[in-house]
């Protein structure tokens, strides 16, 4: 289930959305095992855990150097942002990594800070502070959603309550509405959800947001069928979904365009009906 590998990678890719950059993979997989994971086409079982972090860290640094980005922009106001977790969940993983070495490069680096996105509680990095340079996304979904997508994650109540702490601790912190799924009721859903957000987090001025509409696979959807995976049916809408490529080429699926455009500006107004003071940094 679990490898330690000599990555042989170093590619950083652009991202524009939720950091500036993508960072080569410290790990790949993924030990949770939700109904819409995009790793899970990718690598069905298991995680590999990369051995050469410093090889990582030094390709960081040596990109970050030159790299061509105008600030402030969405990502952060002055920081060169890269996503040390975009093919795991790293927080779930910190056991395996030298999550403080990491930590320590960014908080110590001048240009370049670190992001993150989660499903758990990594109550261990609390005992880390590494001065804003390092943030934390809280994947958060309506209540009755969770269970379903995301068996044996940390229960979403419990993901709010974390937010203050975290920023208490030196982290910088935003909420991840991901992947918001249309179904019936959504908006009621979500409008519980927003009023939630609305009494737990106290650092309103520190929180902000990022929206991401479910995509899908076809790769996916039949792995989902053949492990009898009971809430496909929530993810695999043929009637309101159609074939998208993604920015790097592969062929997934998504909402159809005028029915997402709907349900975005839908999601905007109750969004900022609710919560207006969580700025959504982007919305897709």
């Amino acid at each position: 289930m679990l490898k330690k590998v000599d990555r042989k990678s170093m590619k950083i890719r652009p991202s524009g959305r939720s950091s500036d950059y993508i960072s080569p993979s410290f790990g790949y997989g993924c030990l949770f095992d939700c109904g819409y994971c995009y790793m899970k086409r990718h690598l069905p079982k298991g995680l590999s855990i990369s051995k050469n972090t410093e090889q990582i860290l030094t390709e960081i640094n040596n990109h970050v150097m030159f790299a061509d980005v105008e600030k402030p922009n969405q990502t952060h106001e002055s920081y060169i942002t890269y996503d040390i977790s975009c093919n795991e969940d790293f927080a779930l993983h910190r056991k395996h990594h030298e999550w403080e070495k990491i930590f320590k490069f960014f908080k110590n680096h001048p240009n370049a800070m670190a992001t993150l996105a989660t499903k758990t509680i990594p109550w261990d990095f609390l005992e880390f502070n590494p001065e804003g340079k390092v943030r934390i996304r809280f994947s958060v979904m309506p209540f009755n959603m969770q269970p379903l997508l995301e068996p044996n994650t940390a229960p979403i109540i419990n993901r709010l309550e974390a937010v203050d702490k975290f920023i208490e601790a030196g982290y910088d912190v935003h909420l991840n509405f991901s992947p918001v799924v249309i179904t019936d009721g959504w908006l009621e859903d979500y409008k519980e959800l927003f009023d939630c957000v609305d009494i737990y987090v106290k650092n309103k001025d520190k929180v902000k947001a990022e929206v991401i509409f479910l995509t899908h696979n076809e790769t996916k959807h039949k792995n989902n069928l053949e492990n009898k995976f009971q809430y496909e049916q929530f993810l695999w809408k043929p009637n309101i979904q159609e074939t998208k490529t993604s920015q790097y080429g592969g062929e997934n699926i998504r909402y159809k365009r005028d029915i997402k455009a709907k349900a975005i500006e839908d999601f905007k107004n109750l969004h900022k009906q609710v919560i207006p003071w969580n700025t959504i940094r982007y919305i897709f």
